[in-house]
């Protein structure tokens, strides 16, 4: 199963080094690159110590910021008003250009993300920054976060759909801010850490005004790990109480994304996701026990595919999903 993991997730990544959310070949837009997807896809890859490919990835997506630099530069000038002077989610992954249309593009998550594991990386040993041009990106970032006023900007989240101010982006900024802070030599005011941290105090364990409980929230366990002891059994115990499905778990009650007539799509990658903060909080037998839902949820050609219809075995087009086949291959090889 391991092994075939890495063959499809391999079948993923363009020669830019992008990887395509699904299929090169789906018609659903997922053949394109989201820089949240890229960085979580990524994630397989080193639990596999396969650098290389990592690197690639994360140079690829330096060059996406340094490509658009300019709009990153009027964005630090004055805080942006329309969601289109953001930095963009998605791109054109041969391309690198963005892919523009009206959708939920305010997405600081995917932002705080990529600095978070640009930091990690580095503090790992792993050299991502290589040159004054990428370490310039980085500062400008930082300074991008502080313009938006990330800790109160409502943006469109992880499931790019209503702008509120959700406890998974502004914990991916605070993260990402904390672990840049340690790893390069970047100016980074305390005080921008410390707003993103008293924010996410007042909204936790909620995910947002409208949410209580979301899948979005398990990125503060796992890779984030910024939820304190008390907040992370909420969490969890919330995901498990109130989203838990057979195939998979919801992102939230009533999400309408491919819901049908029983109820919310179930996203396997939840299952594995699962899997692995079960097996970092040293849990043996609830690992076992949603490493193996995940693999009742692999399909007839041996895919995670996003997500299946509520009440069914049927799932959408969207297989292989890369962030669930990714997450398939850390629970496996992650220590």
């Amino acid at each position: 199963m391991l092994q075939k993991s890495i063959h499809i997730l391999k079948g993923l990544q363009y020669k830019t080094g992008l990887f395509a959310a699904s299929s090169m070949n789906v018609k659903t837009g997922y053949n394109l690159s989201w820089i949240r997807d890229n960085i979580y896809e990524s994630l397989g890859f080193e639990a596999l110590k396969d650098y290389k490919s990592v690197k690639k990835t994360f140079h690829a997506l330096l060059d996406i910021l340094l490509k658009h630099e300019y709009k990153i530069d009027w964005a630090i000038k004055e805080k942006p008003k329309h969601r289109h002077q953001y930095i963009h989610a998605r791109y054109n992954p041969i391309t690198m250009e963005e892919v523009w249309e009206e959708w939920g593009n305010k997405q600081n998550d995917a932002v705080g993300a990529l600095l978070f594991k640009i930091g990690d990386l580095e503090l790992k040993g792993i050299k991502i920054i290589r040159n004054e041009n990428d370490l310039r990106i980085m500062q400008k970032v930082v300074y991008y976060l502080e313009s938006i006023e990330y800790w109160k900007d409502r943006d469109n989240g992880m499931w790019e759909e209503n702008e509120e101010i959700h406890a998974s982006s502004v914990g991916a900024c605070v993260a990402g801010l904390k672990k840049i802070s340690r790893a390069v030599d970047i100016d980074i005011p305390e005080e921008l850490i410390k707003k993103g941290e008293d924010s996410l105090a007042d909204i936790l364990p909620r995910e947002s005004e409208t949410k209580e409980t979301d899948l979005a929230l398990l990125s503060l366990i796992y890779p984030y790990n910024i939820a304190a002891k008390s907040q992370r059994e909420i969490i969890l115990k919330s995901v498990e109480e109130k989203l838990l499905r057979e195939r998979g778990v919801i992102r939230y009650k009533r999400d309408r994304y491919y819901c049908n007539e029983f109820g919310e799509a179930q996203w396997t990658m939840g299952l594995c996701w699962l899997a692995i903060i079960y097996k970092k909080l040293n849990n043996p037998e609830k690992y076992a026990h949603y490493f193996r839902m995940a693999v009742n949820s692999i399909n007839r050609k041996g895919e995670l595919p996003e997500l299946y219809f509520a009440g069914s075995d049927k799932h959408n087009e969207n297989s292989p999903l890369g962030w669930a086949q990714s997450l398939f291959v850390v629970a496996q090889a992650e220590e």
